[in-house]
């Protein structure tokens, strides 16, 4: 990735700052925004205080870099809501952050990706492929994510490759308050099959393969990133769980409530509850 310069919207923490060290590491320019600085700056990342929800200010913004080759799709997150426990603009406000932000900085990064013959990767989770209940707007946006990477695929090719990473439950800063401690956190492992939660590095790591010159033929593709999946809640029920104990749960395991930015365990499959609550994404 040397020589190239890489944009990780909401970078500054969690799945957002793995994504931006692994780029780093990998030779990369990398810029970072976000509404708020991050508390502990990354050696290497520049950062630029953003609100993606203005779009005159993402142009402007976009418009100003002097080069770009890559574009994370990273921001976002969600609070734990029920659906009746809210109107539906508050709702709405999920759709904005989680599809709409990358929309428009998707559209105000065209001209430099065209250029560059460069990429786009989406930061998705496996609450867009499964009910979401609790973060319904969440997973709705995450499906329409996915599905707006198929199309811009599509539509900007041969110029720009567009890709989305479908995230599972990610170890970060959050996680364990969210699962109660280690007890907590051990017990979500052992539901994931490969036995143990991801790192930010690993989805990092992920997004560097994507946006490099290995996936140069990969446009429109959706790459699970979630150790397997989970085991099938009904086979714990009876007693045929990971380790052939029932799989206990007073919730989703990789929703909202359970991980979270493109995210921690404690927001979406593989964020934080980032956004509204805890604002991962600055």
């Amino acid at each position: 990735m040397r020589g190239r310069t890489v944009l990780v919207t909401g970078g500054t923490r969690g799945v957002g700052a793995g994504i931006a060290r692994a780029f780093a590491d990998a030779g990369a320019h990398v810029l970072t925004c976000a509404r708020r600085p991050p508390e502990q700056p990354l050696d290497g990342v520049e950062f630029t205080s953003l609100d993606l929800r203005d779009p005159p200010a993402v142009r402007a913004f976009f418009g100003a870099l002097p080069r770009l080759d890559v574009l994370v799709n990273n921001a976002g997150g969600t609070p734990y809501r029920r659906l009746l426990d809210a109107e539906a603009e508050r709702h709405a406000k999920v759709l904005e952050l989680n599809l709409t932000a990358p929309l428009t900085a998707s559209l105000a990064a065209y001209e430099q990706l065209r250029r560059s013959r460069g990429s786009i990767v989406m930061i998705g989770s496996v609450s867009g492929g499964r009910p979401s209940p609790g973060s319904a707007a969440y997973g709705a946006a995450k499906a329409g994510l996915a599905h707006l990477a198929a199309s811009m695929a599509v539509e900007w090719a041969p110029h720009v490759r567009v890709n989305t990473l479908v995230v599972g439950m990610v170890r970060t800063e959050q996680s364990a308050g969210h699962y109660g401690g280690p007890d907590g956190m051990a017990a979500v492992a052992r539901t994931v099959p490969l036995g143990r939660l991801a790192t930010p590095g690993d989805v990092g790591a992920a997004a560097v393969f994507l946006a490099s010159d290995a996936a140069a033929y990969i446009s429109g593709a959706s790459l699970q990133v979630h150790g397997g999946g989970e085991w099938p809640r009904f086979l714990g029920a009876v007693g045929r769980g990971p380790t052939g104990d029932p799989i206990a749960s007073d919730g989703p395991a990789d929703g909202p409530a359970a991980a979270g930015e493109g995210r921690s365990v404690g927001a979406g499959p593989s964020e934080e509850i980032r956004g509204e609550r805890k604002g991962e994404w600055g």
